[in-house]
């Protein structure tokens, strides 16, 4: 499957650039042109926190991986049940991110298919999650769907590279 190339014009004032190319060589080029010509984005990036999904795949390709049957966690370590977790909701956020599912989180029951652990241990540790803030819960007609937050793939990074030191 070949990449349709992305083009990115920009106009603000004086300051003009057209990029052209792969999407994600062209949004790395904006991304560093915003940085360096607009001041105000570069002072702002300092306290912002935000990841990409090149982003996420860095941080996480040891531990995630989309498979046919989805995203998964793939670890040779040991892990604790909440990490275990929220490794899996930042698998289907990836996921998501690809297009490759509909929704960036999942059900007590998809967690519970997907990990094959039994839900009532599962639902316990997302209690946990969410009073920490390193999950969300959401509510819908489909009923509650847990998503990994922004601090949450902040923990599980230091926690899983803090064990490594």
């Amino acid at each position: 499957m070949s990449e349709e190339p992305l083009n990115v014009e920009i106009r603000m004032g004086d300051l003009h650039a057209t990029f052209s190319g792969k999407p994600s060589d062209v949004y790395e080029t904006v991304d560093r042109f915003l940085s360096q010509n607009i001041s105000e984005i570069s002072f702002a990036r300092q306290i912002y926190l935000n990841y990409s999904l090149k982003e996420l795949v860095e941080m996480f390709r040891e531990f995630v991986k989309i498979t046919e049957e989805g995203p998964r966690v793939i670890s040779e370590r040991p892990l604790s049940l909440k990490l275990k977790i929220s490794l899996q909701l930042i698998a289907c956020k990836i996921a998501f991110m690809l297009n490759r599912i509909q929704r960036a989180g999942y059900s007590v029951q998809e967690l519970e298919e997907s990990m094959a652990t039994n839900a009532k241990s599962i639902s316990s540790r997302l209690s946990e999650l969410v009073k920490e803030g390193y999950v969300m819960r959401s509510n819908d007609e489909k009923g509650s769907s847990y998503y990994v937050t922004t601090a949450g793939i902040k923990w599980v990074f230091d926690a899983l590279h803090s064990a490594l030191k």
